[in-house]
């Protein structure tokens, strides 16, 4: 004995929600998907600045992490030495796709000034544009102490 259903079929906006939910998670996909891509290998708190730069498509991250000569080097998610930057930095150069990329550097604020202009040397020889990453959301000036001379 066949079963058969009596009513008739009212095709309409349930047959729609998954269409609904697939275009809903292909728009965060594509809103938060930038966030997560030039993210570099290590965490470091960069100054403050005023200005907002520009979104670049072609971009190598170089970060370098708290302390001196011995602060850690990151290329992308890669650790790297000192000297090994200047050969990576190289090859990049070489590469076509890349020759043309713009470097990001990140520093920690308490990276030393002396190890902050060796690397940017280094990607300046290579041949890179460069350009530095500040944090933009505490870019307000601090106010100064009430004797108006600093502590």
């Amino acid at each position: 004995m066949k079963l058969e259903t009596t009513l008739e079929e009212k095709p309409g906006f349930l047959h729609a929600l998954p269409l609904f939910d697939l275009f809903a998670l292909a728009t965060m996909l594509l809103l938060l998907g930038p966030m997560f891509l030039s993210q570099s290998g290590i965490s470091v708190e960069v100054p403050s600045s005023r200005f907002q730069m520009q979104r670049y498509g072609d971009s190598i991250v170089v970060t370098v992490g708290q302390g001196d000569e011995k602060a850690p080097v990151y290329l992308g998610r890669q650790a790297v030495t000192l000297e090994g930057l200047g050969t990576r930095l190289d090859e990049l150069r070489n590469d076509e796709r890349m020759s043309r990329a713009i470097v990001l550097l990140k520093t920690d604020a308490r990276t030393t000034v002396g190890m902050e202009r060796k690397v940017t040397e280094m990607v300046l020889a290579a041949g890179f544009k460069l350009a530095l990453v500040g944090d933009a959301k505490s870019s307000e000036p601090k106010p100064e102490p009430a004797g108006g001379a600093p502590e």
